[in-house]
């Protein structure tokens, strides 16, 4: 039975594609993207999140914990993960909230009926379920096995990608892929290895390929680019303009612009993780508004958001 590491399922949510619809969020990701807003998505693993703020030093999960794994040094409760079986019995009885586990390993099965429980909305509203992480192409037999029963429950299907990983693992669920939402971060293959650790060359490749498997002469309905707008990374004409000349022959019509946000700078800290986004902000208004026109001029059918 396949299984994969999932850290979020949001329900009843209205973005990552049309309708009202259900994300799922895998564990695990090539790129280390110093913006990241979902950092306790890297790792593919179950992890433990301590906020150190939050913590009274009680000892309460020091005790409970059946493995012996918890203890309290230097005025910190540490874990040791060689020892952890994330069986949750610390955050059950944290009364301070200040642990919590990143993760868990579902089946197919398992997920499904979590899924199906919201099938009316999916009907009432055109929408469906979303793959997010992470990098949910990673957990490749899982992913397929998945969106090959919710298309024979004849449910929309997404599957939101950094483009990353072998193209033959897009091939394989391309079939019952009803909408990619691809990130493209930036075209500068330098800029892109400083900023993310590894270069797009693979990404832009299988851009290219997953336009390719549509008709030459089609829209590719199916394919929705996302660009997270970052100042400091991003935000510049110079950007756009590389983006336009790398999509003009694609047949791609949908942009979505996403606005950086740094809101997720308190999960580094409870993963012990330092946060490299200090140096980006947030693009004005003007700016946005202003790249949404110069795509619209092209053509392309672009929303600030979603």
């Amino acid at each position: 039975m396949k299984s994969a590491v999932i850290f979020n399922i949001q329900r009843f949510s209205l973005h990552d594609g049309p309708g009202i619809r259900t994300t799922v969020f895998f564990k695990g990701c090539p790129l280390k993207c110093r913006w990241c807003h979902n950092p306790e998505g890297l790792k593919n693993k179950i992890e433990i999140l301590y906020n150190k703020d939050k913590c009274s030093l009680c000892g309460e999960c020091v005790i409970r914990c059946p493995q012996s794994a918890v203890n309290i040094i230097d005025e910190a409760v540490v874990t040791d993960t060689e020892r952890c079986c994330f069986c949750s019995e610390c955050t059950y009885y944290c009364i301070n909230e200040a642990r919590e586990i990143a993760g868990k390993e579902y089946g197919v099965d398992e997920l499904m009926k979590i899924i199906l429980k919201d099938r009316v909305f999916y009907e009432e509203s055109g929408g469906g379920v979303t793959l997010s992480g992470g990098e949910p192409v990673m957990q490749i037999d899982f992913v397929e096995e998945l969106l090959k029963r919710l298309k024979a429950e004849n449910i929309h299907t997404a599957v939101d990608t950094s483009g990353i990983m072998p193209f033959e693992y897009y091939e394989r669920i391309y079939k019952y892929t009803d909408l990619f939402l691809y990130d493209i971060k930036l075209i500068d293959e330098k800029k892109h290895k400083i900023f993310t650790g590894l270069s797009n060359d693979i990404i832009i490749e299988n851009l290219k390929k997953l336009s390719d498997l549509n008709s030459k002469t089609a829209v590719c309905e199916n394919i929705n680019l996302r660009l997270p707008i970052i100042e400091g990374v991003n935000a510049d004409n110079e950007h756009i303009d590389k983006l336009i000349n790398l999509i003009k022959d694609l047949g791609i019509k949908n942009i979505n612009l996403l606005l950086y946000h740094n809101i997720s700078e308190h999960k580094y800290k409870k993963l012990n993780m330092e946060y490299n986004g200090l140096e980006m902000s947030v693009p004005s208004d003007e700016k946005m508004k202003s790249f949404k026109l110069k795509l619209e001029n092209e053509g392309y059918i672009v929303k600030i958001g979603g």
